[in-house]
């Protein structure tokens, strides 16, 4: 979920984005430092992976810093690091191999996938409060959700987390796919109805 930056924080980050469009290593890791645990994430939320996590991650943000100086902030930055780690994603799936692509059901799923790291999960901050949002944060990561989750097409995936999981709006999504907001609309629907279906 978004966080919900006050001026202060605003300001801290536009400063640290002007230092990082001039070269600014330093000001570029406290850019992507409060985003990079959650981008991992979502990552491994796409891939299934933490292999898979690691590397996406690390592309996503090599072609931030590459991307960085064309950067405007119209959107939040928060934005176009999921846009630039969704799509990063979106590639990954398109390339791996026919034989992994093929149709494979639930319990074989269970068994390609790795789960993410306890302490690693530990380490991310909440961003829900409460005992139940907390929990139902943390069902995002089980195996049954994951697995589940990579029974879905690239798209519908997509959709999903950044909908339902990130939280970003529906308009939100359809600038971040370049698509529009009905088509967000209804491969979220199906989307959910095929998770449930799985789980």
């Amino acid at each position: 979920k978004a966080r919900d930056d006050g001026p202060a924080e605003r300001a801290e980050e536009l400063a640290n984005l002007a230092a990082a469009q001039a070269g600014d290593d330093d000001a570029f890791a406290r850019l992507v430092g409060p985003h990079r645990r959650g981008l991992h994430l979502h990552c491994y939320r796409m891939l299934g992976q933490l292999q898979d996590a690691d590397d996406a991650l690390q592309e996503s943000l090599l072609r931030t810093w590459k991307g960085l100086p064309g950067f405007t902030p119209r959107a939040p930055f928060r934005a176009w690091l999921y846009r630039i780690a969704t799509n990063v994603c979106l590639t990954t799936l398109a390339s791996r191999s026919a034989e992994s692509r093929r149709r494979v059901d639930l319990d074989e799923m269970y068994g390609r996938i790795g789960p993410y790291p306890e302490r690693a999960l530990d380490a991310i901050p909440a961003t829900r409060s409460g005992p139940d949002l907390v929990a139902e944060e943390r069902e995002t990561v089980e195996l049954a959700f994951i697995a589940a989750v990579q029974l879905l097409p690239a798209r519908q995936r997509a959709v999903l987390l950044l909908r339902d999981v990130l939280d970003f709006s529906a308009r939100e999504v359809a600038g971040l796919l370049d698509t529009s907001i009905a088509a967000v609309n209804s491969t979220l629907q199906r989307a959910r109805a095929a998770v449930e279906g799985h789980r």
